[in-house]
């Protein structure tokens, strides 16, 4: 497997930077990881909190203790005030993820001639 080949697996499958890193480009892996961690933690959180606040209506007997119903809950969950933050997380990361692909590739090619 080529190096470029390698290092654009790595970050796509792994986590955005780690092809760059193991191209020996450091900067540019951090560069990549930085917001992209930054990006999931908010990601994660706004999760939490919804799930948080799902598990309080079951606990409270506000919502039956039944699959159907926290179903339904979990599909019609959106906190407003978050779902800005939520959706520009998501951007975040996902441009991270897609530039960290294509440019290990593009810095892989470079290095393998």
């Amino acid at each position: 497997m080529t190096k470029s080949t390698k290092a654009a697996l790595l970050s796509g499958l792994i986590f955005p930077g780690i092809g760059h890193i193991v191209l020996k480009q450091y900067l540019r892996g951090s560069l990549l990881m930085l917001p992209a961690l930054v990006a999931m933690s908010a990601i994660m959180k706004i999760a939490y909190q919804q799930a948080q606040a799902i598990v309080d209506r079951v606990v409270s007997g506000e919502i039956p203790l039944e699959a159907g119903a926290i179903s339904e809950m979990v599909a019609n969950s959106s906190i407003d005030s978050d779902s800005l933050i939520s959706n520009i997380s998501v951007l975040v990361f996902l441009a991270c993820w897609l530039i960290g692909i294509f440019d290990s590739y593009r810095i892989g090619s470079r290095l393998e001639e």
